[in-house]
Formats: structure tokens, C-alpha cells, sequence
């Protein structure tokens, strides 16, 4: 098969994607070849301070596919196998993963070749740690929400959002979406602020129980029905009047999460002296672990998290670059879906 060529989406920045052949690799005893049947965009596809220091590349992660050829040393999968692969994996050992900081392990340098490709080659070690059989009633589409609603699962967690607890989500795009849906499966309340009233009307139907234009006055709000401010403020957008939103939203003993960041050249002001008082926490949640992955199949598999509604386009390989720009504009999208092989 290595002999054919294969269609990718490189990366040159958001306006730049151009579709090129390359030669379709061939799997060595360990590895094996897959057909990238679904790819979605992230967030973090688009922040081009974060990608452009490696350009030009192949991007994409959130990946579903089919197993197309195994090497002979592989037994885990066979061919025609429907498969989740993670982007990366930790070794499981180390001081980090053993204290559960799965995202900083530094021991394992494989990582998996971009999504936004007809094929890609997994490696040995994504084969055993990172790769995953799809339940038979999960889709492709579906599985490009496992590894986003991982990264949620995790962010939560280290939050220490708890039934009756109130949660603040800032920013209503898709992994806001799935903040909304965890924590109402969890039995949160959960107050929801967007710029856009199209995303509201989402953070609605996944459940939140008040939502707020961000024109709002929002920090009356969040306590007006309890009498008290956020247990967790999420941000989910990188803007910076949405972090100084969050110093106002959240209550005493409460906690911060960092899901989405400013970008490296943009301050950051934190009222420590008052947060100090109040025991305010504030937390970064980067990526996600093996336990993470777990939870989302299930979670996925048995409904308890609804995705379909949250697809709003469908796109081929070549139409990568209008995918981009549909996420980076933000109005008309949240969950968007390059079918490289459709």
C-alpha cells in the first residue's frame, strides 16, 4: 500500500491549508495503518501562537478510523476494526503519571501523525496505550467527541465540582458545551455566558439552568437564585474580559479552571491579595489521561452525553481550510468535521 500516493491538509496557518500528495506509509511489524474516517477541529487547531512555531503540519487529533493493514507483530487489532486513537500517550511509570499528571509525562516521545490525512501510521506504543475499539454503537462523528469530552472529565475533576455545586461556564462553543452536559449528568446547577445568543440557545438545550449575554451585567447574577457566586468558573474562551469576568464570578473557597488560555503576549492580572482571603483556587487543566479516555467511551456509548446535536458541519479533506475558518469565525459552528475519506 506504501506505494500509493495519499491526500493530507497541511498546516501553513488558518488561511493556508493546502492539499497535497504524499506516499501512503506502509506499517512496519508493530505498527499498523489506519483510514481516517473522522477528524474533528479543535480549538487548539486554530490557536495559531500554539501551532505555528511547528509549521507547516499535518494537524488533527480527534480521530475515529478503520484499521486498514496490521504488521505481523500486531495482534491487538486486524483489519476493518473501527478505532479511537489518542494523540499521545504517557508510560504510566514515571513520577508524573504515577501522581496522575498524565499530560506532563516527558518519557514518551511517539506521538500520532495529524488526522487531517486519508492514513495515518500508529506507532507501536499508540497501538498498546492509545488506541481504543470503538463500541458498535458509537460513530465515527461520535468518537471525534471522546477525546475533547476526556480533557472536560479531567478539568472537572481536578476542580472538585460536586452534586449541588454551582458551575460558571464561560464561553459556550463546543468543549463549553460538554463542560454543560457533565456537570448536569453530575447533578450541577450550571450557569452558562456567551457572546453569541445562537450558543446560548445550545447551552440551553444541553441543559444549562440560566444563561447570560455577556453584554449582561453577569456578576449579579450567578448567586441571585442561591445567595452565593460560583463553586467553579470554566473558562472556555481565551479572552481576556472573560478572565476578568471569572475573578468577579467566582465564591469563597471556589475554584478557577484555565480550559482555554490567552494568548503568550497578553497579561494576565490576578487579585491575589483578595483571593487570598477567600481561599480561591486557580487551576490550568491540559489535555487529559488513560482513566479520562475510559470514562468518555462510556459515557458516549451509553448516551449519558449527547453529541450528535452539537455537529454543525461536515466537511471533506478538501474543504479543510473552510472548516478552519468556520471555527475561527465561531457565529455559524461548533462542532466541525473533516470526513477525509468520505
Amino acid at each position: 500500500m506504501g506505494a500509493l500516493p495519499m491526500k493530507v491538509a497541511r498546516w501553513y496557518n488558518n488561511r493556508d491549508i493546502r492539499i497535497e500528495e504524499v506516499p501512503t506509509p506502509s506499517p512496519g511489524p508493530k505498527e499498523m495503518l489506519v483510514k481516517v474516517m473522522a477528524c474533528g477541529i479543535c480549538g487548539s487547531d486554530v490557536a495559531e501562537w500554539y501551532r505555528l512555531p511547528r509549521a507547516p503540519l499535518v494537524q488533527g487529533h480527534e480521530i475515529g478510523a478503520q484499521v486498514a493493514e496490521v504488521g505481523e507483530s500486531v495482534t491487538k487489532f486486524k483489519p476493518g476494526d473501527r478505532v479511537f486513537i489518542t494523540p499521545k500517550v504517557p508510560c504510566m511509570k514515571c513520577h508524573y503519571c504515577v501522581n496522575e499528571h498524565y499530560p506532563q509525562c516527558s518519557e514518551v516521545k511517539e506521538r500520532l501523525p495529524g488526522g487531517f490525512a486519508e492514513y495515518i501510521l500508529v506507532p507501536e506504543i499508540l497501538i498498546e496505550n492509545g488506541s481504543w475499539l470503538l463500541p458498535e454503537n458509537v460513530t465515527y462523528d461520535q468518537s471525534t467527541f471522546i477525546e475533547p469530552l476526556a480533557c472536560v472529565i479531567r478539568a472537572q475533576r481536578l476542580a472538585g465540582l460536586k452534586t449541588g455545586h454551582t458551575i460558571m461556564v464561560l464561553g459556550c462553543g463546543m468543549s463549553g458545551l460538554l463542560h454543560i452536559e457533565l456537570a448536569k449528568f453530575n447533578d450541577a446547577r450550571v450557569i452558562a455566558t456567551d457572546i453569541n445568543t445562537k450558543r446560548l440557545k445550545f447551552a440551553r438545550k444541553s441543559g444549562a439552568d440560566a444563561t447570560i449575554l455577556v453584554n449582561h451585567n453577569i456578576p449579579e447574577r450567578p448567586g441571585s437564585e442561591t445567595g452565593r457566586l460560583a463553586d467553579v468558573v470554566m473558562l472556555c474562551t481565551s479572552a481576556i474580559s472573560a478572565v476578568e469576568l471569572a475573578w468577579k464570578c467566582v465564591d469563597k473557597g471556589g475554584a478557577i479552571v484555565f480550559f482555554a488560555v490567552p494568548g503568550p503576549t497578553q497579561t494576565v492580572t490576578v487579585p491575589i491579595n483578595d483571593f487570598w482571603t477567600k481561599e480561591i483556587r486557580i487551576l490550568t487543566s491540559y489535555y487529559c489521561g488513560p482513566p479520562d479516555i475510559k470514562e468518555a467511551i462510556n459515557l458516549i456509548k451509553t448516551g449519558a452525553i449527547r453529541t450528535d446535536d452539537l455537529i454543525t458541519h461536515n466537511l471533506l479533506l478538501s474543504e479543510t481550510e473552510k472548516g478552519f475558518q468556520l471555527v475561527v469565525d465561531g457565529k455559524e459552528s461548533l462542532k466541525v468535521i473533516i470526513n477525509p475519506n468520505r
